[in-house]
């Protein structure tokens, strides 16, 4: 018999890495990648334009008429996109804050700079505070739905009146009032303003996913020309096409503006808040915006992303702190207040945004324009066509105002439009809230002591 030769002589074992530094080191580049993994480049690509049309209209406005440092924003709101990208790995909207951004609109004359970044601090403060501590939920059950409907829809038609009345009146952004009638032709006349409302609305409807059942097929090839037809509008960022007309125009009404860039970025500056400026903007900005933040921002988004991305729940608390982060560090420098937003997630999805990649593109875009153009956009922007800002902040303000439409009960629409009808007559979105909160709990004490 053949002696069996000897075993092979075995490698050693390469023994397992239990540096937990490592371990780490490695697990963080794997969530990194994952996050901002792209699933679809052009569809990812198209996803990060999904929210400009909010964004857009209000930093443009507030940069018009409350000489806000556009550069700054630029940069600190595209630090946000990426690092929002990298932690959670979908589209995290950073939207600019919008009942803040609505005071400033309307008010420019008392609620300037340090008033805006004195809103965003107080807001930001209290919603690390609630994320920390774990009151976000308690205080979500504290205030009633109704009431933040309310608040909604004022804040909303405050932005859609002031966006009628850029499209109708010349504009003095520097005084804050009306010059006149706008002519119905040129470069910044009433049909450019129709035109392009007449295009947003045929590009994107009334903004809402057509989840109809498929009707019996009898022409299977027309149906599919249907679907095609369906799918490529769905993908055309309407309101970004709509600004680059915008930035075209500017040139056009004053090539000389050419002149006027210069490169690098903006010259940061601490934003000095007196006494006064924390006062008026704790009352007319933070009051109004908190509510707003707290649903909007943070329960909403938490809701929305389970529904959007099943098996990616986030907590309330992490996007409290997240939120609340960006404020206490961009505001102090003039970035604008910014937060998350269940519409700019559904947006960002709706046109292709799948993963963190999408707003760490936009992320990036923003930050390349602030460093390359810094302050030298607001000489593009003084000639930017006030009627097509106007669309721009119409729309912007009729998605925020329809957010409202699923207040079903007649009680909590009482409630609602009893809110709204004192915040826009009084001017006022804080006493709105309170006057607001008092019918709600009456109504409750009613309904107790009924027999």
């Amino acid at each position: 018999m053949e002696s069996q030769s000897p075993n092979p002589q075995t490698l050693p074992e390469t023994p397992p890495n239990n540096n937990p530094i490592s371990r780490s080191s490695v697990n963080i580049v794997q969530r990194v990648t994952r996050n901002l993994g792209f699933h679809s480049k052009w569809a990812e690509l198209n996803g990060a334009m999904g929210d400009l049309g909010t964004y857009i209209p209000i930093v443009l406005a507030l940069t018009l008429a409350e000489d806000l440092n556009l550069g700054t924003t630029l940069i600190f709101t595209g630090i946000y996109n990426v690092v929002t990208g990298v932690l959670y790995g979908v589209p995290m909207p950073v939207q600019p804050m919008k009942s803040i951004a609505a005071v400033a609109i309307s008010d420019s004359s008392g609620f300037n700079i340090p008033e805006i970044m004195a809103a965003g601090i107080c807001t930001g403060a209290i919603l690390l505070v609630l994320g920390v501590t774990g009151l976000m939920q308690m205080v979500y059950k504290f205030i009633p739905l109704s009431v933040v409907r309310g608040i909604q829809l004022s804040q909303g038609l405050s932005f859609a009146m002031s966006a009628v009345k850029y499209i109708r009146k010349v504009q003095d952004f520097s005084k804050s009032k009306s010059m006149g009638n706008r002519q119905w032709l040129g470069l910044d006349g009433m049909v450019l303003a129709i035109v392009c409302a007449g295009f947003i609305t045929f590009i994107n409807g009334s903004g809402q996913e057509r989840n109809q059942s498929e009707e019996a097929i009898v022409d299977e090839e027309r149906n599919i020309r249907r679907k095609r037809m369906r799918i490529i509008m769905a993908t055309i960022p309407s309101a970004f096409i709509i600004f680059l007309l915008g930035v075209v125009l500017a040139f056009i009404r004053r090539p000389k503006v050419v002149n006027d860039i210069k490169f690098g970025p903006s010259e940061m500056e601490i934003v000095k808040i007196t006494g006064h400026s924390w006062k008026e903007g704790f009352i007319k900005g933070t009051i109004p915006q908190l509510p707003l933040s707290v649903l909007n921002s943070v329960i909403a988004v938490c809701k929305l992303s389970s529904d959007l991305f099943p098996g990616r729940e986030f907590s309330a608390t992490s996007v409290s702190v997240t939120v609340g982060l960006m404020n206490l560090v961009g505001c102090w420098f003039g970035a604008m207040p910014c937060c998350h937003g269940a519409g700019g997630l559904a947006g960002q999805y709706k046109f292709g945004g799948r993963s963190g990649g999408c707003v760490a593109l936009l992320g990036a875009a923003k930050m390349m324009l602030g460093l390359v153009l810094g302050t030298s956009l607001v000489t593009i922007l003084h000639q930017f066509p006030v009627g097509i800002l106007g669309v721009l902040l119409l729309f912007a303000g009729i998605e925020l105002a329809m957010t409202c439409r699923d207040m079903n009960s007649k009680q909590e629409s009482f409630v609602m439009l009893i809110c709204t009808a004192v915040s826009l007559v009084g001017s006022s979105a804080a006493l709105g809230f309170v006057c607001g909160m008092l019918v709600h709990l009456l109504l409750k004490l009613r309904t107790l002591c009924m027999p």
